[in-house]
């Protein structure tokens, strides 16, 4: 069952500007990253279901935070179909995310009042999901549909819409300046935030170092 409530999650995501997106098959990898990322002032955090037994390291990592990282809203991210949803609801996952829009997907999640943001690489599509109940849509790949420019110009005529955009995010002020100031709620940063070398090295002061920088950035941008 989820911890946090849907008023919580969305307000977390909100208020901190960025959602890490990671995954590892190794859980003590996965538990050192989440936190390091809370360290740094994260507070949502999107594990991906991206390889076998994902859903081994997702209850570990789970408990851990609850644990160790109480204020950490873990949810669950590259859901694509209903069942999957359901597993991880199952297990904790205070959030859905995937990298496309299945009305399905939306259906399981309003029923436990979990929040889901869909993949969505259109206009149309972030209305369809707003319609099925999706507060926070994901733009995604979000460099590949348009940038920030794309943000701005779905905020003009729709100007309550919630974005998250994934894809293009990188952990500099320039990056992070432009996406905040097109009017995203919320970036997911992924691949940037963790580089290889630094997890392999297992120098988890590094990542705190990159969300710290990170979320000033963004509540610079903001000001």
């Amino acid at each position: 069952m989820a911890k946090f409530n849907k008023m919580q999650v969305l307000a977390a995501m909100s208020k901190t500007g960025m959602v890490p997106v990671f995954y590892h098959k190794d859980p003590e990898v996965a538990k050192n990253v989440v936190k390091a990322c809370y360290d740094g002032g994260v507070r949502a955090f999107e594990f991906t279901n991206r390889g076998d037994f994902a859903q081994e390291v997702f209850t570990e990592v789970v408990k851990f935070a609850a644990a160790e990282c109480p204020e950490m809203i873990v949810g669950i991210g590259s859901i694509v179909d209903p069942g999957t949803a359901s597993l991880y609801l199952q297990l904790g996952a205070n959030f859905v995310v995937g990298p496309l829009f299945n009305p399905e997907v939306a259906k399981i999640c309003n029923r436990r009042l979990v929040p889901y943001s869909p993949g969505c690489g259109s206009v149309s599509e972030i209305g369809f999901a707003q319609e099925a109940g999706c507060d926070l849509c994901k733009v995604f790949p979000a460099g590949n549909v348009g940038g920030p420019s794309f943000v701005k110009n779905v905020k003009g005529p729709m100007p309550w819409s919630m974005l998250m955009v994934t894809g293009a995010v990188e952990p500099t002020e320039e990056n992070l300046t432009a996406w905040i100031k097109a009017g995203v709620t919320c970036v997911g940063m992924g691949s940037n935030l963790f580089p290889k070398d630094v997890i392999a090295a297992k120098e988890w002061g590094k990542i705190t170092e990159l969300c710290e920088k990170s979320l000033a950035y963004i509540t610079k941008a903001h000001q």
